[in-house]
């Protein structure tokens, strides 16, 4: 990944999200996991929710500096 955290909390978002991309890529060569990808899937969305949120937080902080 080439992007760069804004703060901690971005950073182990960041890792958490890589990890499970990695855990469903194993998965998918292993046969009846499908439901456990569906899951780990769910659970990736939820982090990126809340990635989103700290994003968004995080630029509304920068955005009166701007000006």
């Amino acid at each position: 990944m080439a992007y760069e955290p804004g703060t901690s909390a971005c950073r182990v978002l960041i890792d958490s999200k890589a990890q499970l991309e990695l855990m469903l890529l194993n998965l998918a060569k292993l046969e009846n996991t499908e439901t456990i990808r569906q899951q780990l899937v769910a659970v990736y969305n939820q982090l990126e929710e809340l990635h989103d949120q700290r994003r968004l937080e995080r630029g509304s902080d920068l955005a009166p500096a701007l000006l």
